[in-house]
């Protein structure tokens, strides 16, 4: 795979970038300087990735948070064929 700029990954692409990287490592057949780049562009992959998962992380909390501000009511089919009925 060609080397793109780290940022612009999504999570899922700069993972699987990270996968070959690391069965490319564990096979142990790149010479050293080689070797040296994969590890240095799968830290980088790593710590974009953890930022993009934190920042999902976030995302979920503050909707969560939302969320708890509101109040649930249960759900019943009347209400549904209620508002369906309004609405025409």
């Amino acid at each position: 795979m060609a080397a793109k700029k780290t940022e612009s990954l999504s999570f899922d692409a700069a993972l699987g970038e990270l996968e070959q990287i690391v069965q490319q490592l564990e096979q142990g057949d790149l010479p050293l300087e080689t070797a040296l780049k994969q590890f240095e562009r799968g830290i980088q992959l790593a710590r974009v990735s953890k930022q993009k998962l934190e920042q999902a992380e976030q995302q979920v909390q503050i909707l969560l948070q939302q969320g708890e501000q509101e109040k649930l009511a249960p759900f019943t089919v009347e209400q549904t064929t209620r508002s369906s009925a309004e609405d025409e």
